[in-house]
């Protein structure tokens, strides 16, 4: 759940916060990599992930944050296969630049959203961790948005946690 005060910042409610990062996500992954999502949903935030990769971007400025994706392993690298138009078995090399790339895509996107009522905004550069067991935790940030994606492959989390810049 996203905090009321950062809501009223925003100028936004949860239900458009979920509507536009649902649409952000889509049409990312729809142009950019050529994957179709045919399903979306609130989901609860995960901490515990198990052969799986995890891609980050940081907000800072009016508001301050971060945007994670969240996925199996073996989804990762169809993405990256996907994205960079080579076989799964060639790309596991470039599949942490591809999952970095793609949160970055997801959190410019996003930020955009806000830049036009004056919150400067800047991105910090993508972060992927993976492997297989690992705890990760946002800091002190309250409760995010977690968003649950389905495509023909399997499924995926984007988690949004957002905080106050001042």
């Amino acid at each position: 759940m996203v905090d009321a005060k950062i809501l009223e910042l925003l100028n936004t409610t949860e239900e458009k916060l979920v509507e536009n990062l649902h649409k952000d996500v889509a049409e990312i992954f729809t142009t950019m990599i050529g994957v179709e999502i045919t399903s979306s949903e609130v989901a609860e935030t995960a901490t515990q992930f198990k052969e799986s990769v995890s891609a980050m971007v940081g907000f800072a400025g009016g508001y301050n944050g971060m945007i994670s994706l969240n996925t199996p392993r073996s989804l990762a690298l169809h993405f990256a296969s996907q994205m960079l138009g080579m076989g799964e078995d060639e790309c596991e090399g470039e599949m942490d630049d591809a999952m970095g790339e793609i949160a970055n895509m997801i959190g410019g996107s996003f930020k955009h959203q806000f830049v036009k009522d004056g919150h400067e905004v800047r991105l910090s550069t993508p972060s992927v961790i993976r492997g297989d067991e690992y705890h990760m935790t946002v800091g002190t940030l309250p409760g995010g948005l977690t968003l649950r994606f389905e495509t023909g492959a399997g499924h995926f989390t984007v988690s949004v946690y957002l905080e106050n810049g001042d």
